[in-house]
């Protein structure tokens, strides 16, 4: 690989992985808001109302650095990919232009949300504010996925003597990838927030603060976990069926699967030691079901593809990381809502507040291995079967020291964003802001 190709996508590679984190907040954490005030409102209890101020105060932070990381991206994109956004900006410019537009609808509405806690008689007015902020965080995201489900199934173009004709704008949107992209993506930034916020009412039950609000935080998240976690599973389901049909080569190096054959079997971890598999968990049939939805249907191998178009084989570890810790999550969101249900007193055990604290980091790393997954199970294509990665990237040289300069940056953001939540409600407990708030009455329970 030429050094400009290479470090081109790396630098890429680094800003996705770092921005991912920030975006997948920035798409849930608004539904989560919303869903709390909503609870407070209906209840007239306190405590749902103030896990919806303290959320959305912590998430001002969050969409600082999204957006910093985002506009980045940007950038990245026309300077280290000319020849993907010369076509991209005549085929696919309409989503990437609707996605700043939803980002402003989405930021005029929380900077009203924000300013006006308390100015109105009836909260239920200042509730429906968080709607369009709700609906224009989802919106760029779904506009956003667009743009990477046109990647890896382009159309509403034609390409003649290496000019484009037949542009198509609307055409070139709703691609055969983005019903199953943009549902995916949105649940599972709904199901990661869900356990992130899970972890954080876990991690101050562990360290002593046994105050009803964050039993209440817990148990509204764990239960929304579990509902995201099952509906990523369903989505994840049509995922696979769809790269059987479109994107065979995809997933036949997410499984393993080298030869054509009917009733494939599934494999789970194993190494590979000289083309062949070792250590591997073996299903049979499973992966025809999975793909088809028949135990015998036939499932086109990765070797029925030239070597120069198939993806990189440790998409397989993606794979895994992404399904191994899906499972994960909703066992661990079904025992906990199961034995609150049940009276089960060992579910307030020190352990298992210790696994829900795990289950946030968890779920993000989940994020990132289907983002990992998604992209370089694309490769050797930035636009499938047109465009090819190192065919689109800047022949620049250099871009080692820019890689080194955004890592540096990135880490100076993310501690910077950490120090300042970690302050923001250090220094504002919710036994103070409650205490404040009812005139001085005890809420410990």
């Amino acid at each position: 690989m030429e050094t400009s190709v290479y470090w081109s996508r790396a630098l890429t590679e680094l800003t996705l992985t770092f921005h991912i984190v920030f975006a997948t907040l920035g798409v849930g954490v608004p539904l989560l808001i919303l869903i709390a005030q909503y609870v407070g409102y209906k209840r007239n209890d306190i405590h749902y109302t103030m896990m919806a101020r303290r959320w959305a105060r912590g998430f001002t932070i969050t969409v600082a650095v999204g957006v910093v990381t985002g506009t980045i991206i940007g950038l990245q994109l026309s300077l280290l990919w000319p020849q993907f956004m010369e076509l991209a900006g005549q085929v696919i410019a309409l989503p990437l232009f609707m996605e700043t537009f939803a980002f402003f609808f989405e930021a005029i509405f929380l900077g009203i949300y924000l300013y006006t806690w308390d100015r109105f008689k009836n909260p239920k007015h200042h509730m429906l504010l968080l709607i369009p902020v709700m609906v224009g965080a989802s919106m760029s995201a779904i506009f956003i996925t667009i743009v990477n489900s046109f990647m890896n199934s382009p159309q509403g173009f034609e390409i003649q003597n290496g000019e484009l004709i037949n542009i198509h704008p609307v055409l070139a949107m709703f691609t055969p990838a983005m019903p199953t992209k943009v549902t995916h993506v949105l649940v599972t930034s709904y199901m990661t927030v869900a356990f992130v916020l899970a972890a954080i009412a876990a991690y101050r039950l562990l360290r002593g603060e046994n105050h009803v609000y964050h039993r209440k935080a817990l148990l509204l998240t764990m239960k929304l976990g579990l509902v995201f976690s099952i509906a990523s599973a369903i989505l994840g389901d049509f995922s696979a069926k769809y790269l059987a049909e479109y994107q065979p080569e995809k997933l036949a190096a997410a499984e393993w699967h080298f030869e054509t054959e009917a009733g494939a079997e599934l494999i789970l971890l194993g190494v590979m030691d000289d083309d062949e598999i070792k250590y591997a968990i073996r299903i049979p049939k499973l992966l025809s079901y999975l793909a088809f939805g028949s135990l015998d249907a036939e499932v086109i191998g990765l070797n029925e593809f030239p070597e120069d178009e198939r993806p990189p084989l440790i998409n397989h570890y993606f794979f895994n990381i992404m399904v191994f810790i899906g499972v994960a999550l909703i066992f661990l969101a079904l025992v906990y809502i199961l034995g609150k249900w049940r009276k089960w007193q060992w579910v307030d055990s020190k352990w298992i507040l210790a696994l829900i604290v795990a289950s946030g980091p968890l779920a993000m790393i989940a994020i990132e291995a289907g983002w990992w997954l998604g992209e370089m199970g694309r490769q050797p294509w930035i636009l499938y079967g047109i465009l090819r990665t190192d065919e689109a990237a800047t022949s620049a040289t250099g871009l080692e020291y820019l890689f080194i300069l955004f890592a540096v940056v990135y880490v100076i953001l993310g501690i910077g964003c950490a120090v300042v939540l970690h302050r923001m409600f250090k220094n504002n407990p919710i036994v103070k802001e409650l205490t404040s708030r009812q005139g001085g009455e005890d809420t410990w329970h």
